[in-house]
């Protein structure tokens, strides 16, 4: 059996808000009941709406936030839609969900075995024979990639800095030349199953992997498969499209002049096939909402194979994801969650087993993919998980 690793929520933990004047944000929040017991504690409204308040500031744009608690939901809505016009943040907008898709990929993937389509036990050398190289000796079976103990290298992308990147935002770099690229660089870093490393490409295969046993788009059955059943209506995969369709908040990355002042970069358009079924995309606070009830109910992938996203690998040391899922500890209790971050835009979905408490948010942060955490979406999580 694959035992469970436990660890805090870091992001519980850190509480750190902009200095400056507090703005009221816009709210759509339900009516609070009168009273609660104990065991029906509602969210911490005067916390959330703090954690939103005075944006845009120097760490983000806008933030869009959905919780829900025993004693009630939550929801608000802070920011506006652009710096220029400075109109207030559309509640209901699209963004670029970045590793959330795994969630959906692991899923989709999930979907299939239970269809007896793929074997999560079998070697993805015998799926895909034509990708791996005979010096990839050691088996690397479905299960390593779901859960990240495959030990493949990463594959190329356009640079490893912001200008590097943003001087390609508009270009294309396809998800086969990435995957072909890391199967270049040789075998896996460490024996599969024995170590876990988070690395997108993982997931780029297992889009590999449902193209080949289905004969068709990772995006059709991605969204036949899970976006469909989830009700998730205004959820898509931008492909090579750099923009984004519908409402939508747009994105900004901050820029230091030489002055040591920054600036921000509309981030908005950008080509994103490269991240494809790791990080490609689009959705809104709502739908993942609806993603994340569906699938912990067993309404989009039955058991046993739901148990995957439950279950984290045995015998690895510090091991903490699991199928498209990462289990933490938020205040003594069981949290599955996943983040997702690209230029602009930081997302999160996470809950209880029991659905008991869950949080959905996406906060426009001005370095989403810096090494720090973002003080705004700190303060959304520590004031959602109280």
């Amino acid at each position: 059996m694959r035992a469970r690793t436990h660890s805090v929520l870091a992001a519980s933990v850190v509480l750190a808000l902009a200095a400056g004047p507090l703005a009221a944000p816009a709210f759509a929040a339900p009516p609070v009941p009168a009273s609660r017991s104990a065991d029906r504690k509602g969210p911490a409204e005067e916390a959330l709406r703090a954690a939103i308040a005075g944006l845009p500031n120097q760490y983000a744009t806008a933030a869009l936030v959905r919780v829900r608690t025993p004693g009630g939901n939550w929801h608000g809505t802070s920011g506006v839609r652009d710096l220029a016009s400075a109109r207030s943040a559309h509640p209901d907008a699209r963004f670029r969900a970045g590793s959330i898709t795994k969630v959906v990929t692991a899923a989709t993937v999930l979907r299939l075995a239970a269809r007896d389509e793929i074997d999560l036990d079998a070697p993805v050398q015998s799926y895909l024979p034509d990708l791996f190289t005979p010096e990839f000796e050691h088996p690397i079976s479905v299960r390593h990639l779901l859960n990240h103990t495959s030990g493949i290298k990463p594959g190329d992308s356009f640079g490893d800095d912001f200008a590097e990147v943003y001087a390609h935002r508009y270009e294309t770099l396809t998800p086969q030349r990435v995957a072909a690229s890391a199967i270049a660089k040789g075998p896996e870093d460490f024996v599969p199953g024995k170590q876990q490393q988070y690395l997108n490409i993982n997931y780029t295969i297992l889009g590999l992997l449902i193209e080949k046993v289905t004969g068709r788009s990772y995006a059709s059955e991605a969204t036949r498969l899970v976006l469909r059943p989830a009700g998730m209506h205004h959820t898509y995969f931008p492909g090579t499209d750099p923009r984004i369709e519908g409402p939508h908040n747009r994105g900004y990355q901050a820029v230091e002049r030489p002055d040591g002042t920054t600036r921000p970069v509309d981030v908005t358009e950008w080509n994103q096939a490269d991240r494809w079924a790791a990080g490609d995309m689009i959705s809104t606070t709502a739908d993942l909402e609806r993603l994340l009830k569906k699938l912990f109910r067993g309404k989009i992938v039955p058991q046993p194979e739901l148990e995957e996203m439950f279950t984290t690998p045995a015998g690895v040391p510090g091991a903490t994801l699991s199928a498209g899922l990462e289990y933490q500890e938020a205040d003594g209790q069981a949290f599955w969650c996943k983040s997702g971050a690209r230029y602009g835009y930081s997302a999160f979905i996470g809950g209880t087993r029991d659905l008991s408490r869950t949080l959905v948010y996406s906060v426009n942060s001005t370095d989403a993919k810096g090494p720090g955490h973002n003080p705004v979406a700190d303060a959304i999580t520590a004031a959602a998980l109280r």
